[in-house]
């Protein structure tokens, strides 16, 4: 899910829960039954939130395995790319030096 859509999301469920909250306060039900609802509603928001952390963290440490195995692929790459390079340079050095009167 793309990060706008995750923060469209986050807002829409957070503006729920908040006007659900308040609907309990103004709803014509006894105290001890609108505590009982708010509290059965802060626990569920709670695991929601508790849920939510869990699969962030599980994607981040999967794409933390994909990040470091790319990074070791490029690097190898680089570093045969500066091998050959610095072959060439010497190569290319020692031509020079040879074909120069000193």
């Amino acid at each position: 899910m793309s990060t706008g859509k995750s923060n469209t999301l986050l807002a829409f469920l957070l503006g729920a829960a908040v006007g659900a909250g308040l609907a309990l306060l103004y709803a014509p039900e006894p105290g001890i039954d609108t505590r009982r609802k708010l509290k059965e509603g802060m626990e569920d928001a709670g695991d929601w939130a508790l849920n939510k952390y869990d699969d962030a963290r599980d994607a981040f440490e999967n794409n933390s395995d994909k990040v470091k195995s790319i990074v070791k692929e490029k690097k190898s790459g680089l570093k045969s790319a500066f091998e050959t390079g610095k072959g060439a340079y010497k190569r290319g050095r020692e031509k020079l030096l040879k074909e120069e009167p000193v």
